[in-house]
């Protein structure tokens, strides 16, 4: 497996498909080992989730969108929230990548946990913020807070094909 460095990302985003499309500006957000993904929605997670053995029993806890203010902005007091980013990942059967939170974001006292984008994933996909800040944080719309870092595996995968796969495409 072997880390995929700028010039090669972006030959996949020039691909059919294109690795990640819907992005702000392209000359920002590619970096020298990732892509920063940019926040689009935040929302408050309600209510109890359930993870069961099985799949067939899951339930997803409830959300409820949170508006940002007339500057663009909303302040988000410590607590976890589910984001959303503008950017729709397209991943090659033989790619995956993992998301770290971007330096700034963790300086100001907050973090982004991420699943594995497994191979084969497409979406719009979605994250949990936690703010640890007692005095909470001003996010940005369009905001990048997430690096995104590709992995080329060693040979194709039957890619992925969960219950995420295209999801938040509009």
């Amino acid at each position: 497996m072997t880390c995929i460095a700028k010039e090669e990302l972006l030959r996949l985003i020039e691909n059919k498909p294109s690795l990640i499309t819907d992005y702000l500006c392209l000359q920002d957000q590619v970096q020298p080992n990732g892509i920063d993904l940019t926040l689009k929605e935040v929302f408050n997670i309600d209510g109890p989730g359930v993870i069961p053995v099985d799949n067939a029993q899951r339930k997803l806890s409830s959300l409820s969108p949170l508006p940002f203010d007339g500057k663009d902005r909303i302040h988000l007091k410590p607590g976890d929230y589910l984001i959303t980013y503008n950017e729709v990942v397209s991943l090659p059967k033989d790619v995956m990548a993992l998301g770290r939170t971007r330096s700034s974001l963790l300086r100001c006292g907050a973090a982004i946990h991420t699943a594995v984008w497994d191979a084969g994933y497409s979406g719009r996909s979605q994250s949990l913020v936690v703010v640890y800040n007692k005095d909470g944080i001003i996010l940005e719309k369009n905001a990048r807070l997430l690096q995104l870092v590709f992995f080329r595996l060693g040979s194709e995968t039957e890619g992925y094909s969960g219950i995420y796969q295209n999801e938040n495409i509009r």
